[in-house]
């Protein structure tokens, strides 16, 4: 620890899994294991049933704070925040999401603690959620901190007001997780056949993230034994079932859902496919690095910045035709895509360890305490 303890307080309104999530995961437990005091509240909706996100943090012994609130309780929810902070009188509120952005992190400020965010990108959709993120783009400018996970997200919020000199490039680390399977116990896990080839897809099924783009390449290897695995649920999936059927390729598709800690069974994949139309730092690359599975993703946000040339293939978005072309280069030679996915290996080892990262959002933190007061 490079300076006083601090004590942070980290506000989400967490999703059973993702890659916010998982950030927020590795920040408590890394600043907790270096001896800040640290607390996460997540707002939950009342249902009776532990999240997920919650028993894991508490296995690790990070403090947590359950802020179980009907939907669009938000008085109360800034009550509860309020109260929180009077009690524990963080050095910063740390928000994440468009939820705690706009509705938790303005009642902090106005207590006089310093508050950060960290902006994992932005989805667009429905004209609602369109509304939401513009409400927190222009939250963000009042915030001490604004850390951005990828380059184009730190221009794209310079473009949008955001004082430059409060935006913070801190591209997203790895820290770890369960140890993978091996490729026989991951298919048997996912119930998956022990035998062709399998790609795998791993996100929310939502536009941004591309599934839609991978079951349009799947129609175009239909002279290739190739199926593909899709992990993960969203609003997109009946439609991404149509789409699938009206190509002739539903049988060649497993819609799997939700998997928990789905990064360990990345084993059971001949290869990962990113096909997403926008981006931040997606730790499913991270997981599959770590996996040693080779990867085809599209060059989009932060992903350039994880992956070159010699650790994946990457294509452009929102096209088919290309991923199609590098997925059938890919299983057309295992023994390059093998080298490749080792060289993603000992780029992860190299540089995205958690040491150097954390110390980084210690130095955010530390600076957004000193920062003057916003008007």
């Amino acid at each position: 620890m490079s300076g006083a303890r601090l004590t942070i307080v980290h506000v989400l309104a967490p999703a059973p899994v993702g890659g916010l999530e998982r950030v927020v995961e590795a920040l408590a437990r890394g600043h907790s294991a270096a001896g800040h005091e640290v607390l996460v509240a997540a707002v939950v909706d009342r249902t009776g049933v532990p999240h997920p996100f919650l028993r894991s943090l508490t296995q690790a012994g990070v403090e947590v704070r359950e802020l179980a609130l009907p939907g669009r309780a938000y008085l109360r929810e800034r009550a509860a925040i309020v109260d929180l902070c009077r009690r524990r009188h963080p050095h910063v509120v740390h928000t994440h999401g468009y939820r705690p952005d706009i509705v938790d992190a303005s009642v902090a400020r106005g207590l006089g603690i310093p508050i950060v965010t960290t902006v994992h990108g932005f989805t667009g959709g429905d004209w609602k959620n369109r509304l939401y993120e513009g409400l927190q783009r222009r939250a963000f400018r009042r915030f001490d901190a604004v850390v951005a996970v990828s380059r184009p997200l730190v221009e794209q919020l310079g473009r949008q007001g955001v004082p430059r000199e409060r935006i913070h490039l801190v591209p997203n680390a790895w820290a770890g997780g369960s140890a993978p399977l091996s490729r026989a116990i991951a298919r048997r896990a996912l119930g998956l056949p022990a035998d062709g080839i399998r790609l795998g897809w791993v996100g929310r099924l939502t536009r941004e993230k591309g599934a839609d783009v991978l079951v349009r390449a799947l129609a175009l290897l239909g002279d290739l034994p190739v199926t593909a695995a899709v992990l993960g649920a969203g609003p997109e999936l009946d439609a991404l079932r149509e789409e699938a059927a009206s190509l002739g390729v539903a049988d060649r598709i497993s819609w799997l859902g939700l998997v928990p800690d789905a990064g360990r069974l990345l084993g059971a994949f001949d290869l990962l496919v990113l096909s997403s139309r926008t981006e931040g730092t997606p730790i499913v690359l991270f997981e599959a690095m770590a996996a040693g599975v080779p990867i085809v993703a599209a060059r989009v946000g932060g992903v350039p910045d994880v992956l070159g040339d010699n650790e994946a293939v990457l294509v452009a978005p929102d096209d088919p035709e290309a991923l199609a072309s590098a997925v059938r280069a890919v299983i057309g030679d295992p023994a390059q895509a093998k080298e490749r996915a080792g060289a993603a290996r000992r780029r992860l080892d190299l540089e995205f360890s958690p040491g150097p990262w954390l110390r980084r959002y210690e130095a955010v933190y530390r600076g957004a305490q000193r920062e003057p007061e916003r008007a």
